[in-house]
């Protein structure tokens, strides 16, 4: 490690924050009696008026912590030292602190991805680096502060050579949020959950020719574990569903967080029950929903690439 790494350096942390409003208690209202009722729908949501796109009642506002940081320091460590030492009504997820439980998935400069692998030197951003929007309406990313600080030369703002610069920061798009840093993820898992993600066997206990039970009634070989291994490294952190323009869009969408969980057992050898896993994602709201952009690939945490997962699930929709 090198002296410049170990250096210590400023920080602004800015957080959009939000403090629920109260739910008040409202009387039922009686519906037209010449409404038609809506029966059916999607499987995997509600309708256009998706409650999870609804802006949430309460107080939103800005706030800015500065900080001094060593560069290699994780944008958690930040948000820790805020929390211990300077504002203990932050509030914000986390729980492993390593990347493996996804627990702490946020935006970071409108990117989609987890607090505890996001190094500050990595996503800390001069003002003018952020993407500014002209009187014609369109947006720029900076490229010439950006060519500036990959030089070396000193910030046209004049600002110190050891300030780092700021790190927005705010909640995991595409859910509802409910204090801060914290959204509900509970409309992901609920998509998980109603794709039965567990192995479903024939129940039919294996025998040898002798008439003794078969030890090696699952056994697979190489070739067979790679086809779903990668997929069981998600640790459903909400990112790629964050990425995903559609899944934003609305409720009805299943998501890729669940297809991948459904793909992880059209994969397995060992799961018998593919005809009805393909059926219960073969519809209007499952892969059809798909539109292949593949953000959802961009930033997925334990490296699976969601979007060719996404494609190659859909061909075997396709295929049948």
């Amino acid at each position: 490690m090198t002296g410049m790494d170990n250096a210590l350096a400023t920080v602004t942390v800015r957080v959009n924050r939000f403090t629920p409003r109260p739910e008040r208690e409202r009387a039922a209202r009686g519906g037209s009696p010449f409404a038609k009722a809506r029966r059916g729908g999607s499987p995997f949501g509600g309708g256009s008026a998706s409650s999870r796109n609804r802006r949430p009642r309460g107080k939103h506002w800005t706030q800015d912590y500065t900080l001094t940081v060593r560069p290699e320091d994780t944008v958690l460590d930040c948000l820790l030292t805020i929390k211990r030492t300077l504002d203990p009504t932050l509030a914000f997820r986390y729980s492993c602190g390593h990347g493996m439980c996804g627990s702490d998935a946020v935006a970071i400069n409108g990117t989609p991805t987890l607090l505890c692998t996001a190094g500050v030197k990595d996503w800390a951003k001069r003002p003018n680096q952020f993407a500014q929007t002209d009187a014609e309406g369109f947006r720029h990313t900076g490229d010439d502060a950006t060519d500036e600080a990959a030089s070396g030369e000193t910030p046209a703002d004049g600002g110190a050579a050891n300030d780092l610069g700021v790190i927005e920061l705010s909640p995991l798009p595409g859910f509802p949020v409910q204090r801060d840093l914290i959204a509900d993820i509970d409309p992901m898992l609920d998509q998980i959950r109603k794709l039965k993600p567990y192995l479903q066997a024939d129940g039919v206990l294996a025998t040898t020719a002798e008439g003794k039970v078969d030890v090696f009634e699952y056994l697979q070989n190489p070739e067979q574990l790679t086809k779903y291994e990668m997929l069981s490294n998600c640790i459903a952190c909400g990112v790629c569903e964050g990425s995903c323009p559609v899944f934003a869009g609305g409720d009805a969408f299943i998501g890729p967080a669940a297809l991948i969980a459904a793909s992880r057992f059209v994969n397995d050898s060992r799961d018998t029950a593919l005809d009805t896993r393909l059926d219960a994602i073969d519809t209007a709201d499952g892969v059809a929903a798909c539109q292949s952009v593949r953000a959802c690939s961009r930033h997925c945490p334990r490296g699976i690439d969601v979007g060719e997962e996404m494609w190659q699930i859909v061909a075997k929709v396709r295929e049948r």
